[in-house]
């Protein structure tokens, strides 16, 4: 599902304007973003939470050199999901 789908299903669902549809998505993932650059985790009860993970430094292999390389400490974003939530995906996806 893209986010045109989204905007297409909130859209029949709700009998709101596309347009509408589409900034208050757009303003939604840009609170978002704009949260978690600052260092603020984000919380939606039911549904999950955008975090921020810390990855320790590491060391890698730049193999067409054959080297070593230091990959510093950084942080990366991260959407951990409510419980009920995956207890929902469990309960009606099927395993392929």
């Amino acid at each position: 599902m893209t986010k045109a789908d989204i905007v297409t299903r909130i859209s029949e669902k709700l009998g709101i304007e596309k347009g509408d549809v589409q900034a208050t998505i757009e303003s939604f993932m840009d609170e978002v973003k704009s949260s978690l650059e600052s260092g603020d985790n984000v919380y939606l009860r039911g549904f999950g939470s955008f975090i921020i993970k810390t990855r320790a430094e590491k060391t890698g292999r730049n193999i067409s050199k054959n080297t070593t390389i230091k990959i510093p400490a950084h942080n990366i974003p991260a959407f951990k999901p409510a419980k009920v939530f995956v207890e929902g995906v469990k309960s009606n996806v099927q395993v392929k």
